[in-house]
């Protein structure tokens, strides 16, 4: 028997604009306002709504198929405020009662490593916008950009998650199967690894006309499914929910398939599709120990896509290290706008990497270049000191 989760990631930032030197101590309107409307318009359009009408008539063919998925706080936002019939298509989802909501960070944030108190603060805000929209209590986690370590796995068990999702990554698996249910090291959680060969055939593979596998039909990839049966227990298929229609546009045939791959898997009589937390009721087949983060991007499946040149652990370092400042200016404008730039897409608007992963850094890339994103984020940075200089000022006279 095998069981397949299909696990979706919902997000799109507010991305800032190209803010000159020129607006430091002028200007506090940030954000890209019209871009970032254009782009969930359109990726509402292209994606959201009609795989989510794919979903829900699939959700009600099939009795055995079930989803999940995991929306960052930011997305949510935008999606209420410009396309509201997108939250409205995923609640239908959800009161099916065979979609599962996942927790992660409310700003899709790297702050578990650079912040804990901000952490446990974003995950808190998340929990309560996934019971308010969709009245759930999310019982599994997922990190932004399924960053992970022993570290998270120990925190994520100390906040009562079942489980925690990660990339089954070679060089953390070795020998290993990433279609089994594994235990950290650290912590009585479970850990399921995201299968990255299959899940990638989908999500950018799928209209590679040069790879030896095109086209990839949904017969196809049940096969490579059912052939698993004995070899596994469960295939995470972990993915952009973006693939489909925006990264993979429906010229290829990519809702065909969505609309397809169940009845095709669900055809094998060992076959059955289960949600994250149903995953977790699996045994776990051994211990795994990774002391070091791992991600979900790139070839390398490490931190580099945010943290690889010293314009990003620069950016990274200017806006953490404002933390109590932010905080005690009491500003709810500067907490919000500060937390909007913790997103982590605006670290990776930065990454020079351009070879093997040099076009997933291009999409829905605001800026012509690295170096640009790097100084419209820095000259924002600029702004947010000016405007907290005179209320640092004010602390010692407040406290005297």
């Amino acid at each position: 028997m095998v069981s397949v989760c299909f696990y979706f990631q919902v997000h799109q930032p507010e991305r800032i604009r190209k803010y000159s030197v020129f607006e430091v101590g002028k200007s506090a309107d940030y954000f890209f306002h019209q871009k970032n409307r254009e782009i969930i318009e359109r990726v509402a359009k292209k994606c959201y709504l009609p795989a989510n009408a794919i979903i829900l008539e699939q959700l009600k063919k099939h009795g055995r198929l079930k989803v999940a998925y995991s929306f960052s706080g930011v997305v949510l936002e935008q999606l209420e405020k410009y396309v509201p019939e997108a939250i409205s298509s995923f609640q239908k989802l959800a009161d099916t009662g065979k979609v599962e909501i996942l927790d992660e960070t409310y700003y899709h944030s790297l702050a578990f490593l650079y912040s804990k108190k901000e952490f446990f603060e974003q995950v808190r805000m998340h929990r309560r916008k996934i019971s308010e929209l969709f009245g759930q209590k999310p019982k599994v986690f997922r990190n932004t950009e399924l960053t992970y370590n022993n570290e998270l796995a120990a925190t994520a068990a100390e906040m009562g998650y079942k489980a925690v999702l990660a990339e089954g990554a070679d060089h953390i698996l070795g020998w290993r199967s990433p279609n089994f249910v594994y235990k950290p090291v650290t912590a009585d959680i479970k850990l399921l690894l995201k299968n990255y060969r299959l899940s990638d055939d989908i999500a950018f593979r799928f209209s590679n006309h040069d790879w030896k596998h095109w086209p990839l039909t949904a017969e196809k990839f049940a096969s490579w499914v059912n052939s698993i049966n004995g070899n596994g227990n469960c295939v995470n298929l972990f993915m952009d929910y973006e693939t489909f229609g925006e990264h993979q546009w429906p010229s290829t045939g990519i809702f065909n398939f969505l609309r397809a791959v169940p009845g095709e898997i669900l055809k094998h009589p060992d076959n059955d599709f289960r949600t994250p937390t149903e995953i977790a009721e699996f045994k776990p087949v051994g211990e795994l120990d990774v002391p070091f983060t791992v991600s979900w991007a790139d070839v390398e499946r490490d931190l580099s896509a945010w943290t690889g040149n010293k314009m990003q652990q620069a950016a990274l370092q200017k806006i953490y290290e404002m933390e109590a400042a932010i905080r005690g200016s009491g500003s709810k404008k500067l907490i919000e706008n500060w937390r909007k730039l913790q997103t982590s897409d605006h670290f990776y608007y930065m990454c020079t990497k351009w070879f093997n992963d040099g076009d997933v850094h291009k999409y829905f890339n605001p800026y012509d270049s690295p170096y640009d994103a790097f100084i419209a984020y820095m000259n924002i940075i600029s702004d947010i000191k000016q405007k907290l200089k005179p209320i640092e000022e004010a602390i010692p006279t407040i406290m005297r």
